[in-house]
């Protein structure tokens, strides 16, 4: 019995593991097409990846048709960034430029300052790319008729907070934040529940803290945990014909100032313990050290090897990057790879750069981001990070605001060890799952700022939705 036994065990051996090759092979064909069909989107051949997709979903698993069906979605939301012809975009340029001649006009595409993409051997541009042009070009921007600055947050240039953080003086900001999100009219049908995520912060020691909630809309909600990194509060509200279905949430926190100060001499290798390994690791498909970001990098480090001053030079190599409007981040293969090759990057696109950089030396680096706003009222979406310097531990850096125009070199270099006090995170990571889980696709695969929504048909994309927020000081 014992024999037969043996001989039983070998050939079920025999047969699980013909069965695990077949699954690993077949596994990686699937793997193949997806790349294949990943490729053909980021090439513009959108009628074979659609071809592709068509054939692949006749016989593909629910975890691929997923993906697969992604692709398809990927497609949709490409058209709809890249809208504009080489026409549309000249009489955009035009309204800035009015005696714009075409040569200069020619002569700019030709350098790759309009962003565009061939779309089934078209030509199709970003929409937002007539107004980046005067973000990333000098030449450009002294064309302009009317040179007023752009609309940007006061403390992107050195402001008296800064100087208050460096000198010691600055006090936390108590804030009440109203976050809303509203739901086109009709774009559900009547009676149908429509399920919203609007992005809410957690409690970081020395950050934001004594966090309260205050009311929401509709009054029942379900807040995640603290340990969400993306972390939400959780709304169900049904449709009514013909109205908006809203959704809003009422709290208050204190945020607090940041600096560190660093002295260059006493930093020393970060130990990779189980804590920090996540953190000096790739992390795909947005976080991965390919030859092109170990040669830049190589190109900006040269033999420097104190984690500081490596630092140093690869956030003054990014910060050199010019800050642009960027297409949404769930069309985009791999945003660090974007960012080094694109010649424009915008805060969260720069931040991933960093984070991939400094991983790649080394360097723990994790991503932050949230809302900024400011005592004038301005407020935007705004993503940073932080980095661990050993023995100081971690710190944030920004820099997408950069090296700051000042003779003091504590308020030139505030934001790479330092933060302001007008800030909120709602994200400790990217791409991270909701708590409770959303059932279709996100509009941001990435970040969360803005929030989500969808219904039992599917998910509602940003152009079926709004959002406010509104920031207001409190008294301690």
């Amino acid at each position: 019995m014992r024999r037969k036994s043996l001989r039983v065990a070998a050939l079920l051996l025999l047969l699980t593991g013909g069965v695990a090759v077949a699954i690993a092979a077949a596994s990686d064909a699937n793997n193949d097409i997806l790349q294949s069909v990943i490729a053909r989107v980021d090439a513009g051949d959108f009628a074979a990846a659609e071809a592709a997709i068509a054939s692949a979903l006749a016989t593909a698993a629910p975890a691929q048709a997923r993906e697969l069906e992604y692709q398809r979605e990927r497609m949709r939301r490409i058209r709809m960034d890249f809208d504009h012809d080489v026409d549309d975009v000249r009489e955009r340029v035009r309204r800035q430029i009015p005696d714009l001649t075409e040569e200069e006009f020619a002569r700019w595409d030709a350098q790759g300052l309009f962003e565009r993409m061939d779309i089934d051997g078209q030509r199709f541009y970003f929409d937002r790319t007539a107004s980046n042009l005067f973000r990333i070009s000098a030449e450009a921007r002294a064309r302009r008729a009317d040179p007023r600055p752009f609309v940007q947050s006061p403390l992107e240039s050195v402001h008296p907070h800064h100087r208050a953080v460096v000198a010691g003086t600055a006090t936390p900001n108590r804030v009440r934040i109203v976050q809303s999100l509203s739901v086109d009219a009709d774009a559900v049908p009547a009676g149908e529940t429509v399920r919203a995520w609007i992005p809410y912060p957690r409690a970081i020691p020395g950050q934001q803290e004594d966090i309260v909630f205050v009311a929401s809309e509709p009054a029942e909600h379900v807040l995640a945990p603290e340990s969400a990194l993306q972390r939400t509060i959780y709304f169900e509200k049904p449709a009514v014909a013909g109205e908006k279905t809203a959704f809003q949430v009422t709290y208050e926190l204190t945020i607090h100032p940041r600096r560190v100060e660093v002295d260059a001499d006493k930093v020393v290798p970060a130990e990779t313990t189980a804590e920090l390994a996540p953190f000096v690791a790739e992390r795909a498909p947005h976080v991965v050290f390919t030859d092109d970001l170990r040669e830049f990098s190589r190109q900006v480090v040269g033999d420097e090897k104190n984690p500081w001053k490596v630092a140093q030079k690869l956030f003054a190599a990014v910060d050199r990057i010019p800050w642009a409007g960027a297409r949404e981040y769930s069309t985009i293969t791999n945003i660090s790879d974007y960012a080094l090759h694109a010649g424009h990057a915008d805060c969260g696109q720069q931040t991933l750069l960093l984070v991939a950089l400094l991983r790649l030396n080394g360097i723990p680096a994790r991503w932050q981001s949230g809302m900024m706003f400011a005592p004038n009222g301005y407020w935007n979406l705004h993503d940073w990070g932080q980095l661990y310097i050993a023995p100081y531990g971690w710190m944030p850096m920004d820099v997408t605001f950069g090296r700051l125009d000042d003779a003091d070199p504590a308020v030139a270099g505030f934001y790479l060890g330092g933060l302001d006090a007008w800030r909120i995170a709602f994200n400790d990571d990217y791409s991270r799952p909701f708590e409770p889980a959303k059932t279709h696709f996100r509009s941001e695969t990435v970040d969360l700022q803005r929030g989500e929504a969808e219904w039992r048909g599917g998910n509602l994309y940003f152009d079926q939705w709004d959002y406010d927020f509104v920031a207001t000081p409190q008294q301690p």
